[in-house]
């Protein structure tokens, strides 16, 4: 399967209609342009029927599937325990809206942030790993990142546990992890550093080794949300992450995944869209052509 073009999911802010799914297609991994005039693609049926930090991904069966934090943020940063998935054949028609809900688990029984969940297949295991950013009320530890794996994106085939917690013993959210190599860089904004920093390992579920200088990212401001892929054809990875405090969206590259140089905002285009954390899926021509075509 060869891939061409890049698929852009993501959210718009923090009123409840915009906590909705969005696309945005792009031909060369800078320049994004929304699908569907802008509007949601998705509307929410189950849940908070608000959602944030859209994720999505292809399966081992070439199925595509959305996880996002099923939350409604007016309602506070503090109130959610779930998350919400779809499934598509085609990423134009998606069915089987279900909630996933952590407080059915003994490990995560008093969860109330279940924020940012992402998906990586283990070929170890033959199962899919997901990971997400979570705090339980009752506990000690910070908002860090959580583990469990499935295979069928509908039940666990094991418990809840912590993936990384950093030394400094405060919060790490909205990891992103990428495969190169046969190393799993992780990817997140760091509570101590107040920037984006990185931990690897040998295997998906750890253990993550955090070297002493570990921030990778450039800008002069705190980023959280992070999305890393490759420009396809290149060496480059290019690291989208959201500018929450002084708002719209920073880009930076790299080619060795530890050393990044900034990418001047005159050379890509995101911020026209709005956009919120998000993340981006290589597709392939007859895919981007369809989804250009698309009536949603």
């Amino acid at each position: 399967m060869e891939f061409t073009h890049y698929l852009f999911c993501y959210f718009t802010g923090n009123l409840p209609q915009e906590e909705r799914i969005h696309f945005a297609v792009s031909e060369d991994g800078y320049h994004f342009s929304a699908l569907h005039g802008g509007q949601p693609v998705i509307l929410q049926t189950m849940g908070k029927k608000c959602c944030r930090d859209p994720f999505v991904f292809r399966d081992q069966n070439n199925q595509f599937h959305i996880i996002a934090t099923d939350m409604r943020s007016q309602d506070g940063w503090c109130n959610n325990n779930s998350m919400v998935i779809w499934d598509s054949p085609d990423l134009i028609h998606w069915q089987n809206e279900r909630i996933l809900d952590f407080s059915q688990f003994e490990e995560t029984k008093t969860a109330d942030r279940v924020w940012a969940p992402q998906v990586l297949f283990d070929k170890n295991r033959q199962e899919y790993m997901i990971y997400w950013t979570h705090h339980n009320a009752d506990a000690a530890l910070d908002t860090i990142t959580w583990y469990a794996y499935t295979k069928d994106f509908c039940t666990l085939t094991t418990t809840p546990k912590v993936l990384f917690s950093p030394k400094s013993g405060l919060c790490a959210i909205d990891a992103d992890i990428l495969e190169h190599d046969g190393k799993y860089y992780l990817y997140q904004a760091d509570g101590e550093k107040e920037a984006i920093c990185y931990c690897v390992a040998d295997k998906p579920d750890g253990p993550y080794f955090e070297p002493d200088s570990n921030k990778i990212s450039v800008a002069d401001t705190a980023l959280e949300g992070n999305c890393i892929y490759r420009i396809l054809g290149t060496d480059r990875f290019v690291m989208i992450a959201d500018q929450f405090q002084k708002g719209g969206y920073f880009m930076q590259e790299t080619t060795d995944l530890i050393h990044f140089t900034k990418v001047s905002e005159d050379s890509f285009a995101l911020n026209h869209l709005s956009p919120r954390h998000g993340s981006v899926l290589h597709i392939t021509e007859q895919e981007y052509n369809a989804l250009k075509n698309a009536a949603f």
